[in-house]
């Protein structure tokens, strides 16, 4: 009996390795978001203590994410990912083992932090860039699908859950043991990846990419970082259908994330006489809806406009946020976030699959990372704005037009790309590899 189309990569014992170590490690991941920010009250901080430790984490990750992607198209990807957790482990374990001894200081949550941003600076792009050496072409949307199913349900709900338990019956400390028992297991069960993952990157299963096969993207025998990062942006720049979901990106980024993040909690105390509680229900709406789409998602067939189909997703999915600065209905609120959640979350396992099955192998880890630097760079940028715009004009023509600016992005950018004429001459609804010479950089 053939397994549903969202259960095939499971099929393959190397993703079953690498799919339950990513679950074990981003559950620790939720239980450290808690137990990091009891860890900083338990020691007497604040406010203020628990921003630096989080600003040290954002630092490390948007400060290396470029080197990380560099490193990927470098190293053999499943060194680089074990070498990554046994980082997170020593870190945590360090944190939990100074906590316990009551040694623990500010300035170590403040290091480990920054640490562990590192880490997920160099984790990303390399496990983006080992998926299709360990899966077949047609499994790469249900594997996109299934870990964004995970990420909402471990990372945003069961971890933090487990980790406010452990907390309210133990102490911080326990639950940074918690995450230290996690990356243990994670790591463990990474060093049972195959070791024909070790094959030098480019040479490995996967779709082609564009321009030729894989055989012959191979990467340069030794180049300095900045030609490796000259040449990952010049490939992006010449890339219709990259380049300008690219700078969707920014702008989505710029306009949507400080209002969601910043200005949703005044329009909930605001407008519906709401408190933290309400804020962080919407949030879990927000993640729920990710989660289901994310699995709807992988399993289907990858569409066959599927350009079309993700910028769509993506621009009709903020539409909803236009009216929120005006909703005094909780449940129309809730029913804006999950529409939300949901279309990106189909946006992104598209996408996932598209860098996967159309960027050259040799070129992955650098294309993913910049899709990284891009999201991460103006996340804070965006979060910094939202207060002064909220000083100088109303919220809801903030919301209006956060929810109005990126659908008419999303349609400049599939006109200024041709993708639906780039997507019907890229066809990714087939089985195995496209031929040789298939695609062409357009």
């Amino acid at each position: 009996m053939p397994l549903p189309r969202a259960l095939r990569p499971f099929s393959h014992r190397e993703y079953r390795v690498l799919i339950g170590a990513l679950a074990i490690s981003i559950f620790g991941s939720g239980m450290w978001a808690v137990a990091m920010v009891y860890q900083v009250i338990h020691i007497g901080g604040g406010p203020l203590e628990l921003s630096l430790v989080a600003a040290a984490g954002s630092v490390g990750l948007v400060a290396f994410v470029l080197a990380g992607g560099i490193a990927a198209d470098r190293v053999p990807q499943r060194l680089l990912i074990i070498a990554v957790e046994g980082t997170n482990l020593a870190v945590i374990a360090a944190v939990s083992g100074l906590a316990m001894a009551g040694w623990l200081q500010l300035w170590h949550l403040v290091a480990g932090a920054f640490v562990l941003g590192v880490g997920a600076a160099f984790f990303f792009p390399a496990y983006s860039a080992i998926l299709p050496r360990i899966l077949p072409p047609e499994d790469l949307l249900a594997a996109n699908g299934m870990e964004g199913t995970l990420r909402p349900t471990l990372q945003q709900a069961a971890g933090p859950a487990v980790a406010g338990l452990v907390v309210a019956a133990l102490s911080p400390s326990h639950a940074v043991t918690g995450v230290a028992v996690c990356h243990l297991l994670a790591f463990i069960v990474l060093n049972l990846l195959g070791q024909h993952a070790l094959k030098a990157p480019g040479a490995g299963q996967g779709g082609t990419g564009e321009g030729g096969t894989a055989d012959a993207a191979t990467a340069p025998a030794k180049t300095s970082f900045f030609s490796d990062l000259r040449e990952g942006v010049s490939y992006t720049v010449r890339t219709p259908w990259l380049l300008w979901t690219l700078l969707w990106a920014c702008i989505s980024v710029l306009f949507l994330i400080g209002p969601i993040e910043v200005l949703l909690p005044f329009v909930i105390r605001d407008q519906l006489g709401g408190d933290s509680r309400m804020f962080g229900f919407l949030l879990a709406v927000m993640g729920v809806g990710s989660a289901a789409a994310s699995l709807v998602t992988a399993s289907v067939r990858l569409p066959r406009r599927y350009l079309t189909v993700m910028m769509a997703c993506w621009g009709a999915g903020t539409l909803p946020l236009a009216a929120v600065g005006l909703m005094d209905s909780f449940w129309l609120l809730a029913l804006a976030v999950f529409i939300f959640g949901a279309t990106g979350s189909v946006g992104m396992v598209i996408w996932g699959t598209l860098l996967q099955r159309r960027v050259p192998p040799h070129l992955l880890g650098r294309v993913s990372s910049l899709d990284f630097f891009v999201s991460l760079a103006l996340m804070p940028v965006s979060m910094a704005l939202a207060g002064p715009a909220a000083s100088a004009l109303p919220i809801w023509l903030i919301f209006l037009v956060a929810g109005g600016v990126c659908p008419v992005m999303a349609a400049v950018a599939l006109l200024a790309a041709r993708m639906s004429v780039d997507e019907v001459a890229h066809p990714l609804d087939r089985k195995g590899p496209l031929p040789a010479g298939a695609e062409a950089t357009t």
